[in-house]
């Protein structure tokens, strides 16, 4: 067997034992690096560390450091409280209010769980109180969290754009943020119609009771705690909702909690840092890890109270993950297993065939694995293809891109996962069954319409 060979079962293995015994899968593929690096490839401590993305590491870490600092004082919940109040009783633009929210979120920093698992008990204890599907409610927030997820300042766009940099390949941050917003839009939209959205238009909710709703469901230590659990399909079954009636506005509370509402000092200035990163990275073409890090140390120092636990809520994991992952493929780009695998799709004699595949496996994995490892792992390896010409780089990187993180809505991955716990009054089972179906859906269609739109006619 060949070293390349084996390099890339060994990388299977590795997703394999991630989705099967939740391991990080960046510690699996550390792990690796160091075996199949001193073993396979004969490579030195200084081989294996080549691969080592010291830039992402800065920007996973300095970006969700400031957004841990938005989520401690309290200016995400100013957020999303703002948001909804803008809906009035309007109780059809509810699920699109959950949209923008974590498309915003990520958008601007926020790692895609992260910001699921913020707005997701919010949405569904709506979709419980105003007897909205849940599977509706769950897509729009899953969807809304892709939809952001590309923007330039953001993780997965980092991630991606980063990539696209080192390997020297044509890029176009701006097409990539806009082919995943598009296409999760488009998507939204027709669950929106498919599940019942249509029928909201008629229904009117008290402000304020819509108000109270959010307010209880972000208080509501249970909801938040299961938002955490990986649910099962053995889960016991609850009870399916019932139609439940617009609460009087005599039972619903006055307001929510001043401290959810008001803008305090701190979440202006971090309305501001937020602002400052994007006109940083945007318009003075600054590096947004550096930047980050800067203006979350800034924040830090003048309010060392509601910043004092940020450090420890940096999303340690995925920076495991991306750099473990990355590492490996570092390791892969030494032994010259990525040009034998890319020269290997393009044997197929058929670039749009080996494309299509490629988009496939991208979505059939990480509906059950990280998506941010699937990307991490898939660009490099479709690298020599890519190279050959035949292919557009600029689409056939979006195309994977949008294929590998909109199957996020399978219960077997992360936002999925929990979306069905963050919902209450449901029978898990089916909602399980649900989410399941409807992920089998876009694992089966989105990766050809992706392709069809974005890869044969050659952009980039």
């Amino acid at each position: 067997m060949s070293a390349e060979l084996i390099s890339i079962l060994v990388l299977v293995v590795v997703f394999v034992i991630a989705t099967t015994r939740s391991i990080n899968m960046g510690a699996l593929a550390f792990a690796a690096a160091f075996g199949v690096g001193e073993l396979v490839a004969d490579l030195d401590a200084d081989g294996i560390f080549a691969g080592f993305p010291g830039d992402l590491f800065v920007v996973l870490v300095g970006v969700t450091y400031l957004f841990a600092i938005a989520r401690a004082n309290g200016t995400t919940d100013w957020l999303v409280h703002a948001s909804i109040r803008l809906v009035g009783g309007r109780i059809a633009l509810i699920p699109w209010v959950m949209f923008v929210i974590t498309g915003a979120l990520t958008a601007i920093g926020a790692v895609s769980p992260a910001a699921v698992a913020i707005v997701a008990p919010i949405a569904l204890s709506f979709a419980a109180r105003y007897s909205i599907s849940p599977l509706l409610m769950g897509a729009m927030v899953v969807h809304g969290a892709q939809g952001g997820g590309f923007s330039p300042i953001s993780i997965y766009g980092s991630i991606v754009n980063g990539i696209v940099e080192r390997e020297n390949l044509p890029g176009n941050e701006l097409a990539l943020f806009l082919a995943s917003l598009v296409a999760n839009l488009i998507i939204a939209g027709v669950v929106f119609v498919l599940f019942g959205g249509l029928k909201l238009a008629r229904r009117r909710a008290d402000t304020v009771a819509l108000a109270g709703a959010g307010t209880s469901s972000t208080g509501d230590s249970s909801t938040d705690d299961s938002s955490h659990k990986s649910p099962t399909p053995e889960s016991e079954p609850q009870s399916e909702p019932k139609p439940k009636s617009a609460p009087k506005p005599k039972s619903a509370p006055a307001s929510a909690p001043a401290d959810d509402t008001r803008l305090t000092p701190p979440r202006i200035a971090t309305l501001i840092a937020l602002v400052a990163l994007v006109v940083a990275v945007l318009v003075f073409d600054l590096d947004a890890g550096l930047t980050a890090v800067s203006l979350a140390v800034v924040l830090s120092a003048v309010w060392p109270d509601t910043s004092r636990k940020a450090v420890g809520e940096i999303a340690w994991p995925t920076v495991l993950l991306i750099c473990g992952v990355l590492t490996y493929v570092g390791v892969l780009e030494e032994m010259g297993t990525i040009k034998w695998a890319g020269e290997g799709v393009g044997d197929i004699g058929v670039p749009l065939l080996a494309a299509v595949l490629l988009c496939y496996i991208g979505a059939v994995i990480s509906a059950f694995a990280s998506s941010v490892g699937i990307m991490g792992a898939l660009i490099p390896l479709a690298v020599p293809f890519l190279a050959q010409g035949e292919i557009g780089a600029v689409g056939m990187i979006a195309a994977l891109a949008v294929s590998a993180t909109v199957v996020d809505v399978s219960p077997f991955s992360t936002n999925g996962a929990l979306v069905l716990a963050a919902a209450p009054d449901v029978d898990r089972e089916r909602f399980f069954r649900q989410l399941m179906i409807y992920g089998g859906i876009v694992v089966a269609v989105v990766p050809a319409v992706v392709w069809l739109v974005l890869v044969v006619p050659g952009f980039g």
